[in-house]
């Protein structure tokens, strides 16, 4: 079985909520700005990454990548977002790759 590809909408709907977060405040100038997160995102939730986990890779991300202090970025909360997301809309673990419904 090939590896779990996420399709064009889910790509499309982690890109909408990374740019609703959008830590660095340039949204609105440019939808892309967040992609280097998408792919390292989907891995971590596809294989059940924990909260903790996901909160952690964000704010390394945001201190490592975009050189801003994560402090008041509010990482947990959108590790939580993420999660309570992808619960909604991620492949169930049963089903070798089918989406919820």
């Amino acid at each position: 079985m090939p590896p779990w590809t996420p399709s064009a909408a889910l790509f499309d709907n982690l890109r909408y909520l990374l740019n609703e977060w959008d830590p660095i405040g340039v949204a609105d100038l440019s939808q892309d700005e967040y992609d280097c997160m998408l792919a390292p995102l989907f891995q971590r939730l596809h294989r059940g990454t924990t909260r903790a986990e996901i909160g952690e890779f964000l704010w390394y991300e945001l201190e490592d990548h975009f050189g801003l202090d994560p402090v008041g970025h509010r990482t947990d909360a959108m590790a939580d977002r993420l999660i309570a997301w992808w619960s909604a809309v991620g492949p169930a673990p049963d089903t070798g790759g089918t989406p919820a419904t």
